[in-house]
């Protein structure tokens, strides 16, 4: 589904900031930011494909992870295959196995070759880093690495135990120790934003159980 299509960058990014974006597909000659810039700028970058007059920017392109670019002129066919192969990179993302719940508040998760089982508790957050997620868990000095989408970790978490606060990270609210401004203490040298999209929940979540004088 279409969600926007932006005449500039800084109205791409005002759309990514409101949505969840699966997939951009980008010039690299725009006004106020060029694409390659853009996409620099993101901390958590969709899917991208380039769309470019300027073959020279190919290499480039594809230094940021670029799935595709296509060289203006191009065809319907052209664009179909890179349509396609978006909609390949976005299903196994989103596949299905990367991801097992149990009925003892436990999960599996596929990480380097092998399936892992992860207690629930034992989640302190979750980060986002491109296409994959580290899951970092007490008592273990490296996270777990898996192949998903950031959306979808979020709807399969329990609601009452976990909440999205920025577009990289989802923390587990039994882990909060302390609340700072804009940051959330999960233990020692543990600090994370809380993202501008995600403050007005957040808030509500604190003042529910907010005990005052």
């Amino acid at each position: 589904m279409l969600v926007k299509a932006c005449s500039s960058a800084l109205e791409a990014r005002q759309v990514m900031e409101r949505d969840d974006i699966d997939a951009i597909f980008i010039d690299i000659n725009m006004p106020d930011l060029n694409g390659l810039d853009f996409v620099r700028s993101l901390t958590l970058p969709p899917i991208v494909v380039f769309t470019t007059a300027y073959s020279e920017y190919a290499v480039e392109g594809y230094k940021v992870d670029a799935l595709d670019y296509l060289l203006k002129p191009f065809g319907l066919d052209e664009f179909t295959r890179a349509a396609e192969k978006v909609k390949r990179q976005h299903d196994l993302q989103n596949q299905h196995p990367s991801l097992q719940f149990c009925e003892d508040d436990s999960m599996f998760v596929k990480t380097d070759y092998k399936i892992v089982r992860i207690a629930i508790n034992d989640i302190i957050f979750i980060e986002a880093m491109s296409e994959y997620l580290r899951i970092h868990v007490v008592n273990r000095d490296t996270p777990y690495t898996v192949l998903m989408s950031m959306r979808k970790m979020e709807e399969s978490l329990p609601r009452q135990l976990f909440m999205r606060v920025h577009r990289s990270y989802i923390i587990n609210l039994r882990r909060i120790i302390e609340v700072n401004r804009n940051h959330i203490s999960l233990g020692p040298d543990i600090s994370l934003p809380v993202g501008d999209l995600y403050k007005e929940a957040f808030s509500a979540y604190l003042n529910k159980r907010y005990i005052s004088r």
